[in-house]
């Protein structure tokens, strides 16, 4: 019968050789325990195993065992395959939410990160540092505040016609009401999101817009101070509504002001589009 091989590191060499001289009597256990910097308890312990199991019992416990929390081969392999499958152009965050939501797999993000990365695949989605901007406080309240605004983009990359997105984000909870694609930027894209939000969720308080011309007139900055005194001033058929609904319209001067609704579409441009590709699939 073959006796069996046990390799030690230079650790457990040690406690060997001190064990053995504490077996003839030349370390006492409290010599030993100083020696090797553990408690008298765990010496005894290593004495008790090594008189039973000999130089095996000083082996840990798990060597030549794939660690508990090493994935296993194929479920990476599984992993890649999709990834590189039908969720290709995912970013991380999107693809684990999606491999637990429609493959029945349940990963952490950092662990099908380093899948990944172990393939040499890094997330499509390379994130910006943050620009130091104090930003304007968010409405207390839902409903209060509604940024509208058009996003025109590729959206299915090639496999149709470019669309515009439209649609609107609450400002106090970030939630999106309503979006839809059309053709192209225009008033009665407009004319329809607040139709439906208003149907759905009631009216708002005040929309927050860019000074497209469905919402500021071309000449608008000719109208006198007399005649905006008098409520003369120049008003888009957009405008005559919400003042109809008693809705405040409240323009913007620059993208960075609507960074709410520009954010959503740079998230939209990164998940809806890897979605669609998914569903034309």
């Amino acid at each position: 019968m073959m006796k069996e091989t046990v390799t030690l590191n230079s650790k457990e060499q040690k406690r060997l050789r001190v064990l053995n001289q504490v077996e003839m009597d030349q370390y006492t256990g409290e010599e030993a325990a100083g020696m090797l910097d553990l408690s008298l308890r765990h010496v005894r312990r290593l004495v008790a195993a090594y008189r039973k199991e000999g130089a095996a019992a000083l082996a840990h416990g798990n060597r030549g065992r794939k660690p508990s929390n090493c994935k296993d081969d194929d479920l990476k392999k599984q992993v890649l395959e999709l990834y590189q499958g039908k969720y290709a152009g995912f970013n991380t965050q999107h693809f684990t939410e999606s491999l637990a939501e429609r493959e029945d797999i349940s990963l952490s993000r950092s662990s099908v990160r380093n899948i990944l990365l172990a393939a040499g695949i890094k997330s499509p989605r390379k994130r910006q540092p943050p620009k130091h901007r104090s930003r304007r406080e968010r409405y207390p309240q839902e409903g209060m505040l509604l940024q509208i605004d058009a996003s025109e983009h590729d959206w299915l990359e090639g496999r149709g016609p470019e669309l515009t997105l439209i649609g609107a984000i609450d400002d106090a909870t970030g939630r999106v009401p309503y979006d839809f694609f059309r053709k192209s930027e225009d008033s009665v894209g407009y004319f329809l999101l607040l139709h439906e939000i208003v149907t759905r969720y009631g009216i708002p308080l005040a929309l927050y817009h860019d000074r497209d011309s469905v919402f500021v007139p071309p000449n608008w900055e000719k109208d006198s101070i007399e005649d905006q005194l008098e409520g003369k001033v120049s008003i888009t058929q957009y405008g005559r509504l919400l003042d109809e609904l008693g809705i405040a319209s409240i323009s913007a001067y620059s993208p960075q002001a609507k960074g709410r609704v520009e954010r959503l579409w740079e998230t939209f441009q990164d998940r809806l589009i890897s979605e669609l590709r998914l569903g034309w699939d």
